[in-house]
């Protein structure tokens, strides 16, 4: 099998990483993405200013195929939009790689050879067929002596349902609901929030920057006003660390909004966990378990995290957490509940193997529901694994990154922290911090 290529699924940040250090291990990559260019995922938050700056956001083997070509890296202590890393990074990156890199090819599913999960005979020594249909509708089967899933969760946002399940009447209401922070600068999209009363929920970072947005809107426009709706209460940890957060641009954005409640631009509703969504007219009402009901709102911004889709990969025997469902020897190191102040620890290959062989989970996909994923730690992910795959297992199971500590802990987590963890929970976030599809527009908060 070693003449078979490695299969990377989604031409993103870490998926881009993994073929770049691949290919420094003299291995050769195919990376198979569903959309039209590299880095499709982050595009669709273009609008939005990464926490972290480009000298955390840029991998050492990818650096070295770039800079034959000319490629400048950015100045390092600067911070890119998702347009910026996406055009300036990612897409000259997957350029270099050439044909290595597919695009308009959705990967629908990965088994092994003439095996479904039930059968053991044999098992270990077949490639795998990873199943593609590409975006003309031709489908095909690729072969491949490993799979690398990089494929994210940015397609599978959480729902409102505070049992993790979509609200009655969620999918029904779907013309006024949206799952991602509003890119208010594009006028189709500012329509639909200006002099308009828009319901928030969620707790993380995303919910400070659409809180922060719309008081700035707020103050433009008479009439626009949000309501916040938290599963929990406001507590001490409510808008994360303020001006003790080591990531300067972060901390403002919580204490944004706080000031956007302050102010009287957002009203929070709290201890409100959502069961159903109603139509009232041209309006839409929630109501909670236990029959409460909050006054209509015109629009509903749902940013409750992410989930992991594992449709596609269920004929491979995967090791992941029942809760979590991180890769069973990671989610411990990642938990939401109980992961509080330090780092999320360097791991690669050890952390995120599973009973079957040759298939990885990385990048934000590998943590599942969890918070807490740092950039640096899924290019660190990718090396190992490349290390790993061309039989270097020295090098796999070196630790070749350190991440600093930070000094503020609780409940602003390095992602959408779903609200269903403890209050006493929360994560700590390092200047390595890279909050995938959350933050805010370059001309406002400063970033994610």
């Amino acid at each position: 099998m070693d003449d078979l290529p490695v299969v990377v699924i989604g031409a993103g940040p870490i998926g881009l990483a993994a073929a770049a250090q691949l290919v420094e291990r003299g291995l050769e990559p195919l990376v198979l993405e569903a959309g039209p260019v590299a880095g499709s995922a982050v595009r669709e938050w273009s609008h939005v200013r990464l926490f972290s700056t480009w000298g955390e956001l840029v991998d050492p083997a990818a650096e070295k195929l770039l800079a034959p070509t000319g490629w400048v890296r950015p100045d390092g202590t600067t911070y890119p939009t998702g347009g910026d890393w996406a055009e300036r990074y990612l897409q000259p990156l997957a350029d270099v790689l050439g044909e290595k890199v597919r695009y308009g090819a959705q990967v629908t599913g990965v088994a092994r050879a003439g095996r479904d999960r039930i059968v053991d005979a044999g098992r270990d020594e077949q490639p795998f067929t990873v199943h593609v249909r590409s975006a003309d509708g031709r489908e095909e089967r690729v072969t491949a002596r490993a799979v690398i899933d990089a494929s994210g969760t940015w397609s599978t946002p959480s729902p409102v349902g505070a049992d993790g399940l979509p609200a009655l009447g969620e999918k029904a209401a779907a013309d006024r609901v949206s799952y991602r922070v509003p890119d208010l600068n594009d006028p189709a999209v500012r329509a639909r929030y200006v002099g308009r009363r828009t319901a928030v929920v969620g707790s993380g970072a995303s919910a400070f920057t659409a809180l922060a947005l719309l008081a700035d809107l707020a103050k433009e426009e008479e009439g626009t006003h949000a309501v916040w709706i938290l599963r929990r209460g406001i507590g001490a940890n409510t808008y994360g660390g303020g001006e003790a957060d080591q990531l300067p641009a972060r901390g403002a954005l919580g204490l944004r909004a706080k000031a956007a409640v302050e102010a009287g631009h957002a009203s929070a509703a709290t201890g409100f966990r959502t069961q159903a969504v109603e139509r009232d007219g041209g309006r839409l009402v929630l109501v909670a378990e236990d029959g409460g009901r909050l006054d209509p709102v015109d629009e509903v911004i749902v940013l409750t995290g992410f989930r992991p889709d594992l449709s596609f990969l269920s004929e491979l025997r995967l090791g992941l957490d029942e809760r979590l469902q991180a890769p069973t020897a990671l989610a411990p190191l990642i938990d939401p509940n109980v992961h509080s102040c330090g780092t999320v620890y360097p791991h690669g290959v050890n952390e995120l193997s599973h009973p079957e062989q040759g298939v990885y989970l990385v990048g934000m996909k590998s943590y599942g529901r969890a918070p807490t994923f740092l950039a640096m730690t899924g290019y660190e992910q990718v090396r190992s694994i490349a290390a790993a795959i061309a039989g270097d297992q020295e090098a796999a199971e070196r630790v070749e990154l350190t991440l600093p500590e930070t000094g503020v802990c609780g409940g602003a987590g390095l992602f959408d922290e779903p609200e269903n963890a403890e209050q006493s929970g929360g994560c700590c976030a390092a200047p390595a911090t890279l909050q995938i599809g959350i933050g805010a527009p370059a001309t406002t908060s400063g970033g994610c």
